[in-house]
């Protein structure tokens, strides 16, 4: 198998190259519309990356929703998805969105500490319960947030279309940047470590998503004996978009019963 082409997902996708533009438009226009109650560039560390902007709902916040972002680790920050946190915001929950520092500057070992710091340091400013989501490798990120060998505070994940088994990107053109070792593979594949038991999951992913994908999600639920949610319809870069909405499924799958 081209393992290059099964993790390819902007091929697979009619007008891919629309997507990044309209995600940064929107999400500089919700930012703007929230005003006060979008506070940027929170530090949770030292490092240029090492920041959050954090999204407060109108009153008191119920509760944290952090959402990871995506990008294989290599791209991205949380300036592109702002406009994400309506959907929580809506149901009265604060919403922290971090960057962490990209490869090849960062290992994946390294960006896990990361997430874990930024989720440490945002529900120190969020009474509530924390509930962590993230896409892709966000997704990935978000789902190592409930593994044994963390300790922050979350009740929840939601791994959105995660890469929860890192082995088969060792055979990708990616790996010149991501550098994943077997050992590196064996200590960070959520799919191969268990879960919290006081940490409840839901994985989620898109009925159009790359088979790969689809894989990927199925596995985390598998090891992890947790509900996964097969969207007919979506793909890799719309499945997300319910996030801004306060009724979607998604959400539902974040909040419901906290």
């Amino acid at each position: 198998m081209d393992m290059d082409r099964a993790y390819a997902n902007g091929a697979f996708i009619p007008g891919a190259d629309t997507y990044p533009p309209r995600w940064e438009a929107e999400a500089a226009a919700y930012r703007a519309a929230l005003g006060g109650r979008a506070v940027l560039g929170v530090a949770y560390g030292g490092a240029a990356r090492q920041r959050f902007d954090l999204f407060q709902p109108d009153g008191a916040a119920r509760g944290l929703l952090v959402f990871v972002h995506g990008g294989y680790w290599m791209a991205r920050n949380r300036a592109d998805w702002s406009h994400l946190a309506a959907g929580a915001n809506a149901r009265g929950w604060a919403v922290a969105m971090p960057s962490y520092t990209l490869a090849p500057e960062a290992r994946i070992e390294a960006m896990v500490g990361e997430i874990a710091e930024a989720v440490w340091v945002a529900s120190t400013l969020v009474t509530g319960p924390v509930v962590v989501t993230g896409h892709s490798a966000g997704g990935h990120l978000a789902a190592r947030m409930a593994c044994t060998d963390q300790a922050v505070r979350v009740a929840r994940v939601v791994p959105i279309s995660p890469l929860s088994e890192l082995e088969p990107l060792m055979a990708t053109a990616m790996n010149d940047t991501l550098r994943l070792d077997a050992a590196e593979v064996a200590a960070e594949s959520p799919a191969r470590l268990a879960r919290r038991a006081d940490i409840a999951a839901h994985v989620w992913v898109g009925g159009q998503e790359r088979p790969a994908f689809l894989w990927q999600a199925r596995m985390l639920s598998e090891a992890w004996d947790c509900p996964w949610t097969v969207v007919a319809g979506r793909h890799h870069f719309d499945v997300i978009d319910d996030l801004g909405d306060p009724a979607s499924g998604l959400m539902g799958a974040c909040l419901d019963g906290l």
